[in-house]
């Protein structure tokens, strides 16, 4: 039986470094990338099987660097089993004042990144036959605060797609998930993170004053990434994997009530829903 090959984008930090840590010790073989690889090989010193790593310098919004890379994997080690889209970075903003620029970067990031990626592995498991793409969305892709609407606006876009992909490729023996965190102990509101400084008085009590109480959070989030990467691996081996998956008892809890207030809504108009219907 061949090892699983796992192909994981932004693995310097945060949740991608910790799945890279637990898979190194489940006999799998991972492909660890990020714009610095040398981020990787300073916690990846200490695995004695480095041949069952390979680590790799790549910018997801580089279409050549990637080609480069799966190449690289494929003449090594033949197939790619397992994608996990985990590279991303947040702007926090207001919705008005924000700065264009920074808000397209990270889409091109966020959004175009997944989608260059998916360009690249999917002719190779379609050939395959079979493979897994994990989507690294957020509690964030399914509800939305004030102060972070561009990012929102990524993770939403992610999960459209992701919805539609699982769809196409189930047929060819591809699966497809969403994997939804809520608040975990890594640097995303800290130092992974873009921030607008200059947020008008005219939203300084809401989009303000969530974006500080997501930076105080920092360092303080109740989510274990070292669990995250175990749930992330016990995932690719059920024997029908979801289309999304909350992690955090906060993204559970808060995401359930988006969707019972929604619901609620719906039912409460479905007289004036229905009645736009040609009679």
């Amino acid at each position: 039986m061949t090892q699983d090959v796992w192909f994981i984008t932004g693995a310097s930090t945060g949740l991608g470094k910790a799945l890279v840590r637990f898979l190194l010790t489940q006999k799998c073989k991972v492909v660890a990338t990020a714009r610095n690889p040398e981020d990787i090989k300073k916690y990846t010193q200490q695995y004695t099987n480095h041949d069952d790593l390979m680590i790799l310098p790549l910018d997801v919004t580089n279409k050549q660097q990637i080609a480069i890379a799966i190449e690289t994997v494929i003449k090594a080690w033949h197939q790619i089993d397992v994608l996990i889209n985990n590279a991303g970075y947040a702007y926090f903003s207001s919705v008005e004042f924000a700065d264009d620029n920074k808000a397209k970067d990270m889409f091109d990031v966020n959004f175009w990144g997944v989608k260059n990626m998916l360009d690249a592995v999917l002719p190779i498991m379609r050939k395959q036959k079979s493979g897994h793409i994990m989507n690294v969305s957020s509690l964030g892709g399914l509800r939305a605060f004030a102060g972070f609407g561009y990012y929102h606006a990524t993770k939403f876009a992610l999960e459209g797609l992701t919805e539609s992909l699982s769809q196409e490729v189930a047929p060819l023996g591809i699966d497809v998930t969403l994997l939804e965190p809520g608040d975990f102990k890594t640097d995303f509101a800290d130092r992974s993170a873009v921030v607008n400084t200059s947020i008008n008085s005219a939203y300084e009590a809401t989009a303000g004053n969530n974006i500080r109480g997501l930076q105080q959070l920092s360092g303080h989030q109740p989510g274990d990434p070292a669990l995250f990467a175990k749930v992330v691996f016990e995932t690719n081996h059920l024997n029908k994997e979801p289309l999304r998956l909350l992690l955090g008892s906060d993204a559970y809890e808060r995401a359930t009530e988006k969707y019972k207030d929604m619901l609620n809504d719906f039912e409460q108009r479905r007289e004036v829903s229905i009645s736009t219907d040609q009679i």
